[in-house]
């Protein structure tokens, strides 16, 4: 009685909320949606979904491009009952000056939610602090809460538990590895980042997820050795993600030395497993042989997107 007691309140909590990070969150409303979206991905297996947002319709704003984002939002909100609209940023009046408080009142009007996948973090907080209806933010250069939701939905599949799971990240401290830390601070799995100098996390919000921790470790370090030795779970990104295109060559050379190869995986758990947003470069961060390889979980992991996601439009829109 008490835990179906707490998810009501939880479920009450959520309903009208914003996604903008996962900062925001707690770790038992984060715990509910994980366990929502293994719900949800059950009911589609046994083919008796639920479709709790029928009548909803939700606005996808997009100033960068997307596979993966696109694909389950808009595949998501259609099997919860409810419309997903493609709003490119070349299509409506935002591409062409309006103001982001005259689109987001505009937008109230006619949707239920706002999906945005941009550059800039401010966008999203403006869009959120002015539209009526919840905002989810896709991703931003700063953050990538929904990937990293899909994330722990595999992580949990994978190991049993997000409590004292060790993850390593290797590569570019960018939104990925943001939003990675505050996760696992927030659900108890230690976490070690390995970024060569320059382009190590965000130092301000890598003290935010360290606030958060609770007795699990949160370590930045230049050594994608030390932060991969004994490691359940190994995670990487590409190294120039989307924008940052110019900065290949001179990238390739930094990062040289942190790609996740079968030498570097001898030194994590036998049972580790590999996880990667995607897309990939096969041959830059990672070899073939370990993203296609039996440790990889990667389709999994894309897959999880959709469920994850649409718990989060469930919980917030339903």
């Amino acid at each position: 009685m008490t835990v179906n007691t707490e998810s009501i309140t939880i479920k009450q909590q959520l309903k009208g909320r914003d996604f903008l990070t996962l900062a925001d969150y707690s770790a038992d409303e984060i715990a509910y949606l994980l366990e929502l979206a293994a719900q949800l991905k059950e009911q589609r297996k046994q083919g008796n979904p639920e479709q709790p947002l029928q009548g909803k319709t939700l606005g996808m704003i997009f100033e960068k491009s997307s596979t993966r984002t696109r694909v389950s939002f808009e595949s998501g909100v259609y099997q919860l009952g409810g419309t997903g609209l493609f709003l490119s940023t070349s299509d409506i009046q935002l591409g062409r000056g309006e103001p982001i408080s005259d689109t987001a009142q505009v937008l109230s009007g006619y949707l239920d939610g706002i999906m945005i996948r941009t550059f800039s973090q401010s966008e999203v907080e403006e869009l959120a602090k002015y539209a009526s209806i919840p905002v989810i933010n896709g991703l931003t250069d700063s953050y990538h809460p929904c990937q990293v939701l899909a994330d722990m939905q595999t992580i949990i599949e994978l190991k049993g538990t997000l409590q004292g799971v060790k993850v390593a990240y290797i590569g570019d401290g960018n939104n990925m590895a943001h939003s990675l830390m505050i996760g696992a601070a927030k659900m108890g799995m230690d976490i070690r980042i390995a970024a060569p100098a320059g382009y190590q996390p965000d130092p301000a919000i890598t003290e935010q997820a360290k606030s958060f921790a609770s007795g699990n470790n949160i370590v930045v370090t230049e050594s994608p050795v030390e932060a991969v030795k004994d490691a359940d779970i190994v995670y990487t990104d590409v190294w120039a993600s989307m924008g940052q295109e110019s900065e290949q060559q001179q990238r390739e050379k930094a990062f040289a030395g942190f790609q996740v190869n079968t030498d570097l995986l001898a030194y994590a758990k036998p049972d580790v497993s590999f996880l990667h947003c995607l897309p990939a470069h096969r041959g830059e961060e990672v070899t073939a042989e370990v993203i296609d390889g039996e440790q990889s979980a990667v389709f999994q992991e894309a897959e999880n997107r959709l469920h994850a996601q649409k718990a989060l439009m469930t919980a917030l829109m339903g």
